[in-house]
């Protein structure tokens, strides 16, 4: 086991992104948990989605956690977006911006600084996709929540990796960018580290050494000889119902001697980390590489902004640009799928419908196709006059099972075949409840889709069953109005009796709040 010293920087908050200046060949590195876009030489791109499955392999092997296979569509989307300036641009100005990640059923997208194939500790923005995918794979692997100092601390734990010439890697490196937030804010106290209502709270989440802190704690007892298997029986007491602040005194003893003992921790010059040899690792796949075409290329800015999300009057100005690429290229269904989702955004619904089309008939296999085609449908089904709305449905849930026959274990035909009964008033025959059911089990970081399992199981008196759903919402390690409804809910659930059928009163609130969060 080797040892580094460990020094330095501020890390900067997170945020949205927008388009990058085309700037060389766009390419699609396609991979058993990954898709990547980067206008980059092959041999980086093909480098830097080896290191990404090599990274999933690692927590595989560290966490003793397997994560089901995705399905084409739902694998984390890369965009390689540019250079700092870039990011800001697609972020509206956020002056921060290192990386964003937008965790979705079927549509998971992550966007990332141009890539930097630099030996040793990796560049701050690779940090913060390893950091995020981190999450992405502790919520894909475990139905137990975990505490936010916690999932944080596990994440910065496993970002801070390099990845070796030999196949090799090196994972839990001090993580040098938390280092100075640390040295000018002190650390948490462990007492309000571990209380989940000080992790919820503004004043206590957004204290600048509040990741550095549990980065420390993490690392300390994941290597500490006197508090070995420490970390393990703390993880077992919360995941059998244990608060944290009471799991942490049960298992840590004194919280104080423990903040004494993680001071001492972080003063050290050297400390360890976990060397990796490739022969430790699972193998991986091979990475497929695709040279996107004139066409699609040239539509990649369009396609990254429309998937970053865009307001009202931005999308009324992207299907404009949208358009006039694909005048030039009426032929390329790459281009096509892209105008069809700026048309969807625009709330062209018969446009997006009809380009859609064209696109399937290029390329049957390009799932966004259905997708925005799918979308559109629903659109106009819900704006269909009475007589007309069985038929609209009928039809918008072909594109979508025409979608299921292509890639069978994509969330989206399930969620809207269970929404096409809500949309129209019907009763979700147990088909269609179960068809949620599975969504949320293929896509278990996609909020809304959590809340409305719950809500499902909650209204069919599956009490246990709707609180193990909400649960892992409600600690999601970022907060939002998702995860403070879902410790509302729990809390009411945790007081009636299994086989109650419950209906909370804002539920009609809720659903909307979810059932739309797919087209955001």
């Amino acid at each position: 086991m080797g040892r580094i010293r460990g020094t330095v920087f501020l890390a900067g908050s997170l945020g949205l992104f927008a388009a990058a200046p085309l700037k060389a060949d766009w390419y699609e590195a396609s991979s058993e948990h990954f898709v990547i876009y980067a206008d980059d030489s092959e041999k980086d791109i093909k480098e830097f989605a080896e290191n990404l499955e090599r990274f999933h392999s690692a927590m595989v092997v560290l966490t003793g956690r397997e994560t089901e296979m995705p399905s084409p569509s739902n694998r984390v989307t890369i965009f390689v977006v540019g250079d700092r300036g870039d990011l800001r641009r697609l972020s509206r100005g956020n002056r921060n911006v290192a990386g964003f990640y937008q965790p979705r059923a079927g549509a998971s997208r992550a966007f990332v600084q141009d890539i930097k194939m630099k030996s040793g500790y990796p560049s701050f923005s690779t940090v913060v996709l390893l950091h995020e995918y981190a999450h992405h794979f502790l919520i894909s692997s475990s139905r137990f929540a975990m505490p936010r100092w916690l999932s944080e601390g596990a994440a910065e734990f496993f970002s801070s990796s390099s990845f070796e010439k030999d196949g090799g890697m090196k994972t839990g490196r001090p993580a040098h960018h938390r280092a100075t937030e640390i040295s000018y804010d002190g650390a948490v106290p462990a007492e309000d580290l571990l209380d989940s209502a000080y992790s919820r709270d503004s004043g206590g989440t957004n204290r600048g050494s509040f990741y550095g802190t549990s980065w420390a704690l993490f690392h300390m007892l994941w290597f500490s000889d006197e508090r070995q298997g420490q970390l393990n029986e703390y993880w077992q007491a919360v995941a059998a119902g244990k608060g944290s602040l009471e799991a942490g005194r049960e298992v840590f003893g004194d919280l104080d001697v423990l903040d004494d003992e993680l001071e001492d921790y972080m003063r050290q010059r050297r400390m360890l980390y976990l060397p990796l040899a490739a022969d430790n690792l699972p193998p991986t796949a091979s990475v497929v590489l695709r040279e996107l075409p004139e066409g699609e290329a040239k539509m990649m800015d369009v396609r990254m902004v429309s998937q970053r999300g865009v307001t009202r009057e931005e999308a009324l100005e992207l299907v404009e640009k949208a358009r006039k690429i694909a005048e030039r290229y009426p032929d390329d269904a790459g281009v096509l799928v892209a105008l069809a989702e700026a048309e969807h955004d625009a709330g062209n619904y018969q446009a997006a419908i009809e380009v859609a089309t064209r696109a399937i008939a290029l390329d049957p296999a390009r799932p966004n196709a259905y997708v925005q085609k799918g979308y559109a449908q629903f659109a106009l089904a819900a704006e269909a006059d009475e007589a007309d709305k069985d038929l609209a449905y009928r039809e918008a849930m072909g594109t979508f099972g025409a979608l299921n026959r292509i890639e069978n274990d994509h969330p989206l035909p399930l969620i809207y075949y269970y929404r096409s009964f809500l949309e129209q008033g019907r009763e979700p025959n147990e088909t269609a409840r179960r068809a949620l059911e599975r969504a949320a089990e293929l896509a278990p970081f996609d909020q809304a889709l959590a809340m409305n399992a719950g809500l499902m199981l909650a209204g069919e008196g599956k009490i246990g069953r709707a609180i193990d759903a909400l649960t892992p919402l409600a600690s999601d390690p970022h907060g939002g109005e998702l995860p403070d409804t879902a410790r509302r809910y729990i809390a009411q659930l945790e007081r009636e009796e299994e086989g109650t059928v419950w209906i909370p009163r804002d539920t009609a609130k809720a659903v909307g709040n979810a059932v739309t969060a797919a087209e955001e």
